[in-house]
């Protein structure tokens, strides 16, 4: 599959070094994210994005600290956590952090197992109403 979002930065032979760039409208459509999310996510220093002009242009790295970034969301990850996962996957932290991320990872499952649980439960008695309402419809008739 083509990566439609990626963009190379203009034709002319100075730019031809450079490796692929995004703008910002490329990474919100293909992320599903909004702008003012990724500005966000720049204001926190999860993202650096060079710029030209008033265009911010974001490299592969900015787009892979993106799916880290939002993979840790999904999995309800704070931003900080998510700073030192994306550290710590980059290399630039020691392991200290690297076995947070193991416990908080740990804990995050217990979590979100938990809220599986409660959903689950909570789908249950639903049903069970459903059900209910279903049965005395159909004595009423």
């Amino acid at each position: 599959m083509i990566d439609t979002a990626v963009r190379a930065i203009g034709s002319d032979p100075a730019n031809s070094n450079r490796s692929e760039y995004f703008t910002i409208g490329d990474l919100s459509r293909e992320f599903g994210v909004t702008l003012r999310a990724l500005r966000f996510y720049e204001d926190k220093g999860l993202l650096s994005p060079k710029r030209e002009g008033l265009t911010r242009l974001y490299s592969r790295t900015d787009r892979n600290r993106l799916v880290l970034i939002l993979k840790g969301k999904r999995f309800g990850f704070t931003l900080t956590e998510i700073k030192a996962m994306v550290a710590a996957h980059e290399g630039r932290d020691e392991g200290e952090n690297l076995a947070l991320s193991q416990d908080k990872v740990l804990q995050q499952i217990a979590v979100l197992e938990k809220q599986r649980q409660e959903i689950d439960d909570a789908i249950a008695e639903l049903r069970s109403n459903l059900q209910l309402h279903a049965n005395r419809s159909t004595l009423a008739d």
